[in-house]
């Protein structure tokens, strides 16, 4: 089982839900009156008018049903909002969508679910009128039309309703009500941007340093950074200072690297708000500089070295008192893109590394060289010799270990000037600045010595071909072709 994807507008189709301002309200008659004519005309136990929020399903009216909140990757209703007309199913245990649902496998046993999307007049799909059973239940095309009507009852409820709240409001009420209206656009702008910014293909601290400038201007910030911990170590850096604060309020948020780990805020696994800092680091102990007074901070992703956060700070005198749901709600959709990123960029960083070595693979090589410019660089293609031999008089764990520790040592001793691939069995690939062939064996037989700790290898064939030599599409046969030239000799030697 798996959950519906994602509308293609939805931060825009979340503003709409925000904006009827539905989720989390009492029963209301009007919409208790729908659902149960729903059951009766549709001649189902269960029926409900559900709204789909960011992660889950809240009903707020049904027939039949007790819990009113599911989580929307089990939800029915989040996969009939992803068109306009009513979704069907007959059978769900025998879609391969819903066979392992908990609402399937247990209460209600949906066997039968039929869902009419809330349409609002912008266009975005909220919510659904559904009706389910747990028997078989065939639907007539007049079920079907009777469902889509009492959808649009519920549709035209919810503009009613929005409208009544609009004209009991005050005007200055009125004028809060638009500006947060606005500030709501703002966000699902900025959201929409954020959602760009980490589909760039960018390493992922810029990302995130461009996702917490992004932000900062949208929540009207003082400041917006990154903070990295790695271990013991701290790194705090600011993208985004508003620009009408003065220089002597610019210290680091929330002060220094020093002071965001002393109050652990560099490890938090959810996200924090702080509204009153000063107050919080006298009862930690931690002495605090400068007027910041509110702090947002949000996991934006971890992996294996370390975890990363988004710090957003306000000083004391600032317009907004405190961080608003608004603001929490974009903050933390924010982190959990940040750490989709994350995880992609993770996840493509180890399809390219050779799962033996650890160094990079025969399709990094072959990525890294199509991409190539036309910088002038070396090309190397390396054998090692002997290592059948080793193989098999010393069995394959020590062949194995062998090849870890030779293309650890070679990595390494390319460092910044180039890279290292295994190309496949015995056999790298080195990209790498331009080099003489001298100093490109250098780096070689170095690798090759501290192999010779482990179990002695005879040497490694080298192959060396410069960019100018041929074209891209003939060097490696070039370097391939010195490098059994290589090997033709050492074998003769040793003969």
């Amino acid at each position: 089982m798996s959950g519906a994807p994602l509308p293609p507008e939805e931060a825009q189709r979340l503003m709409a839900l925000a904006y009827y301002g539905i989720l989390d309200t009492p029963r209301e008659p009007q919409f208790d009156r729908v659902v149960r004519l729903a059951a009766h005309l549709l001649r189902t136990p269960v029926a409900t008018i559900n709204f789909i929020d960011q992660a889950r399903q809240w009903s707020k009216a049904s027939v039949g049903l007790n819990s009113a909140v599911a989580d929307r990757r089990d939800s029915f209703c989040a996969w009939t909002i992803l068109h306009d007309h009513p979704t069907v199913i007959e059978n769900a245990q025998a879609d391969p969508r819903f066979a392992t649902n908990p609402m399937v496998t247990g209460d209600p046993h949906i066997h039968m679910y039929a869902g009419a999307p809330l349409i609002m007049p912008s266009g975005q799909r909220i919510g659904t009128l559904c009706v389910t059973d747990h028997q078989p239940h065939p639907l007539s095309p007049d079920d079907l039309q009777a469902l889509q009507d009492l959808a649009s009852i519920v549709v035209n409820e919810l503009e009613l309703r929005a409208y009544q709240q609009r004209l009991s409001l005050s005007l200055s009420a009125q004028r809060e009500h638009s500006s947060e209206l606005q500030r709501s656009l703002d966000q699902a702008q900025a959201l929409s941007g954020v959602h760009q910014l980490l589909n760039l293909d960018l390493e992922p601290r810029d990302a995130l340093l461009a996702v917490a400038s992004l932000l900062g201007d949208a929540l009207d910030a003082d400041q917006a950074g990154v903070c990295r911990t790695q271990g013991d170590e701290v790194d705090l850096q600011v993208s985004h200072v508003r620009p009408d604060l003065p220089v002597q309020h610019q210290p680091a948020a929330p002060g220094a690297p020093a002071a965001i780990s002393a109050l652990g805020l560099n490890r938090v696994a959810e996200p924090r708000y702080v509204h009153d800092l000063p107050a919080l680091a006298d009862r930690a102990g931690v002495p605090v500089s400068g007027d910041i007074t509110q702090v947002a901070v949000i996991p934006a992703g971890r992996d294996p070295q370390g975890v990363t956060h988004l710090i957003f700070t306000r000083r004391r005198d600032h317009p907004v008192p405190e961080w608003r749901p608004a603001d929490r709600s974009l903050l933390e959709a924010t982190g959990r893109a940040a750490q989709q990123m994350l995880d992609h960029h993770q996840a493509r960083a180890w399809a390219r590394r050779d799962a033996l070595t650890g160094i990079l693979n025969r399709r990094a090589f072959e990525d890294d060289y199509a991409a190539l410019t036309e910088v002038p660089f070396t090309l190397a293609l390396l054998d090692l010799d002997g290592l059948k031999h080793l193989n098999d008089t010393q069995g394959h764990a020590q062949g194995d270990k062998l090849l870890r520790i030779f293309a650890a040592a070679l990595a390494a001793e390319l460092g910044r000037s180039g890279a290292a691939y295994r190309y496949g069995g015995d056999e790298f690939v080195v990209i790498a600045d331009p080099l003489s062939e001298d100093h490109l064996l250098e780096f070689v037989d170095a690798a090759v010595l501290a192999t010779r700790q482990l179990s002695p290898l005879p040497g490694v064939s080298v192959g060396v071909a410069h960019s100018g030599e041929a074209r891209r599409a003939d060097l490696l046969d070039l370097a391939d072709a010195r490098m059994y030239g290589s090997k033709r000799r050492r074998a003769a030697q040793r003969a």
